[in-house]
């Protein structure tokens, strides 16, 4: 298995609202590819951070594979969600993959 783990964070120039409404969109985005991506065994975005925190949200997903998460990555559906309700909104990503 293989873990994917994103951390974002957001435009700083957007309001806490407008934070609030693109964090509920990127997790209703994401977490609704459940089931429709082969290979893909979990998915959740945590979007209720401490204050200590330095990022706006967090994507945690497995994967069966390598290869899985390869073509997660390129699967019209994921590429809509990124395209669409993330990568607009985003000034910073860091990402994890690790095998478990």
């Amino acid at each position: 298995m293989v873990k994917h783990i994103i951390l974002w964070t957001l435009h700083p120039e957007l309001s806490d609202a407008e934070k609030e409404t693109i964090k509920a969109g990127i997790k209703a985005g994401l977490e609704g590819l459940a089931g429709q991506i082969p290979g893909l065994l979990e998915i959740q975005v945590q979007t209720n951070c401490l204050p200590s925190s330095t990022a706006d949200l967090m994507l945690d997903s497995a994967f069966e594979s390598a290869e899985a998460l390869s073509a997660y990555a390129k699967h019209p559906a994921h590429v809509a969600v990124a395209d669409g309700k993330v990568r607009p909104y985003t000034a910073v990503r860091s990402c994890l993959d690790f095998e478990v």
